[in-house]
């Protein structure tokens, strides 16, 4: 008996939540829990095919397997059996995956094709003669060959519990194998010439972490199928290295968010039920990377947004320390400060809007480099002074290297030098002052008041 997740009509929330805790039966529990697996070992697979730049790889391969499923089913027909034994299959897909694999090396080796152009040769021609099989199959077997084109987009609902059970094992040995190999599969990954080098069989090493790669395509052609499978490989792992830069938490955290993926999917298809759940699988999976790519800490778009915009207000913040500086200095004003007029015509010359402009003076309060006076001015503190200090000496530093060493015209340096002045760490500084000193340049003193 199949296992259909839900009726004609959208699940309440009640259901849901069944379906969510596996209390919405047997057959649900174990489809649900089966696509929970295989977005685990697809996580967990997908690091290493992410690593070793095999992606395109894995999507040639999945779309190889077609051929071998009915390849498999005529085998089957001609040997007594019904055709639609999953794991007969299953075997079929596996071996055409492999032949696609080697297909793509063999081209890639014997021929001046590129890799990219010789895996997009193995996806397409075998693609289309698993097309032409199963128009075949259909054609004169249709009594038999019933759902085998599912296999193209997947039905997760009509999953039965042996199927769930079969791919639930394909990934636990996938995970199993992967967890065990992982040293040798990250040093090929990171390090390939070294591990040739040192002797490693990195041809082999290769080969299991592609043989890993389809015991996982083969898992999920039930649930997702052929077209979305490379999804489940490709996307946990994309999203996990958003969170974290160490193989072994990239392992872990890709396996969770591909089995929470799975596991989501499969509960948001059962309220879609007139919509394929492969699909909403793999769209509920885009959506945690998504996630991921907003709202992680280091890489995340908002993180790295607010980074910038944090260091444009900063170096913005230094241009007024340094105008102030420079100010003081021509003067021999013994407190450098700054008129209201000259604060406007700073923000007019570059370019800021009133916001922007009280984002900076509010910055550079915060930090307590400047402090209020009347009328709206303001004066730098003893922080303040340094800073700016600081900020105009790397100005002239930079700005004479590069008229010196670079060959760039004095009227040229201006943009470069304001992008670099804020960010030269003292070892540069250093570097920089003896490199002017051995070209008999002057170097500014070093100053901490005008």
């Amino acid at each position: 008996m199949t296992a259909v997740l839900v009726g004609s009509d959208a699940a309440d929330w009640s259901e849901l939540l069944e379906l969510a805790t596996f209390q919405g039966g047997f057959n649900a529990t174990i489809v649900t829990i089966g696509t929970m697996m295989l977005g685990i070992s697809a996580g967990v697979v997908g690091v290493f095919a992410l690593l070793r730049r095999r992606a395109l790889v894995a999507d040639a391969l999945s779309h190889a397997t077609l051929p071998g499923i009915a390849i498999a089913f005529m085998a089957s027909i001609l040997l007594g059996g019904d055709g639609r034994s999953l794991p007969l299959l299953l075997a079929g897909a596996a071996v055409s995956g492999v032949a696609g694999v080697l297909a793509i090396q063999a081209l890639g080796r014997w021929t001046r094709l590129r890799e990219d152009a010789s895996i997009a040769i193995v996806l397409s021609v075998s693609f289309g003669i698993g097309v032409v099989l199963l128009s075949w199959i259909q054609s004169n077997e249709p009594s038999s060959s019933a759902g085998l084109d599912h296999f193209i987009y997947g039905r997760t609902a009509s999953m039965l519990p042996g199927d769930a059970w079969t791919m639930s094992l394909l990934a636990v040995v996938t995970v199993t194998l992967t967890t065990t190999l992982r040293r040798e599969f990250g040093l090929v990954c990171f390090d390939r010439d070294f591990a040739i080098s040192t002797g490693w069989p990195v041809g082999l090493i290769d080969l299991l972490m592609l043989g890993l790669v389809v015991l996982v395509t083969v898992a999920g052609l039930q649930a997702v199928g052929i077209v979305l499978v490379v999804a489940m490989i490709v996307i946990p792992p994309v999203a996990a290295r958003f969170w974290t830069d160490r193989l072994r938490v990239l392992l872990v955290l890709s396996g969770t968010l591909g089995g929470l993926g799975g596991w989501f999917g499969a509960v948001i298809s059962a309220g879609l039920p007139n919509q394929p759940a492969g699909a909403v699988i793999v769209l509920t999976t885009g959506a945690v990377f998504a996630i991921s790519m907003l709202l992680a800490p280091r890489r995340g778009v908002i993180a790295i947004a607010l980074r910038r915009f944090a260091l444009r207000i900063r170096m913005e913040g230094d241009h007024v320390l340094e105008a102030a500086w420079d100010h003081a200095a021509d003067r021999g004003i013994d407190h450098p400060r700054l008129e209201v007029d000259m604060l406007r015509r700073i923000a007019r010359e570059r370019g800021w809007t009133p916001l922007f402009n009280r984002l900076v003076r509010m910055a550079l309060h915060r930090s307590r480099m400047i402090m209020k006076t009347s009328a709206g001015s303001i004066e730098l503190t003893p922080s303040g002074r340094r800073r700016g200090a600081t900020v105009a000496r790397n100005h002239l530093l930079w700005e004479r290297y590069l008229t010196t060493h670079a060959d760039v015209a004095p009227n040229h340096v201006d943009w470069s030098v304001d992008q670099v002045e804020h960010v030269l760490s003292a070892e540069l500084v250093a570097s920089l002052e003896e490199a002017l000193v051995a070209e008999g340049v002057d170097v500014p003193p070093r100053e901490s008041s005008p």
